[in-house]
């Protein structure tokens, strides 16, 4: 008899999940999480920030899973890179200093085609190193930064996979002003602030490796726009090759 119970509930467990597997689930269920999630390294370090409110921002994105490294030095996450699972990088930290095997493992990432996001004061994440400078893609570094400015932001490509279906919007957060802009940045947002150079963002590839720079994020006060998350995360999935155009 108990036999024929265990194999009854047997056969019920197996219908249930074949099911399952031909019905989608009723109204109100939550939507199924991405099988596999882009994998995302943010890396922080030498300059202040509300760490919460930034983290929280990449919790919004449910098809990335990313992992927070705060540098002390320069360059840590990079000390070995033989099993290195990230697709994607974003650069928020400031005036580090790698050491040549630390550098040279970053540019061996980007040989692989690793997706590259420079934010905010990540404009000075390496600047230690010259070649830094043509990642970023300025020929000259700030003269003058200013916080808590309110200004406009204007969608300079809307064809572009990072800005399309997107409009100019108002944020509050700082500028910077004085960088020169190499040849071959392709601009993607722009400003018409005299406290601020005339592009936001940019993008461009290098070595084999898709690189955005964009300029917002210096607190929370930005991080509250909804069109800086968009933007952070359109930018995130652009680098590493998941959304379509160029």
């Amino acid at each position: 008899m108990n036999k024929h119970r265990h194999f009854r509930g047997w056969m019920c467990a197996i219908l249930a999940a074949c099911m399952a597997s031909f019905f989608p689930a009723g109204p109100g269920a939550e939507a199924a999480e991405p099988a596999t999630k882009l994998p995302v390294l943010v890396i922080s370090g030498g300059h202040g920030y509300p760490v919460e409110p930034f983290r929280k921002v990449f919790a919004g994105f449910s098809d990335m899973q990313c992992t927070f490294v705060e540098e002390k030095e320069g360059g840590e996450a990079f000390d070995d890179i033989s099993a290195w699972p990230y697709r994607a990088m974003v650069l928020y930290n400031f005036e580090k200093k790698p050491n040549d095997k630390r550098w040279n493992n970053f540019l061996a990432l980007l040989d692989r085609g690793v997706g590259l996001v420079i934010l905010h004061h990540g404009i000075y994440a390496y600047r230690s190193r010259p070649e830094y400078q043509k990642m970023v893609g300025v020929t000259s570094w700030l003269s003058a930064a200013k916080h808590g400015m309110k200004f406009t932001v204007h969608i300079a490509d809307p064809k572009h996979p990072i800005t399309r279906g997107l409009t100019d919007f108002e944020i509050h957060d700082e500028t910077y002003q004085g960088h020169g802009l190499a040849p071959g940045m392709h601009v993607i947002l722009t400003t018409d602030h005299p406290e601020n150079s005339k592009a936001v963002a940019w993008v461009h590839t290098v070595r084999k490796s898709r690189v955005c720079y964009f300029q917002l994020g210096h607190d929370h006060e930005a991080y509250a726009a909804p069109q800086f998350g968009e933007i952070l995360g359109r930018a995130i999935r652009w680098s590493a090759g998941g959304l379509d155009g160029n």
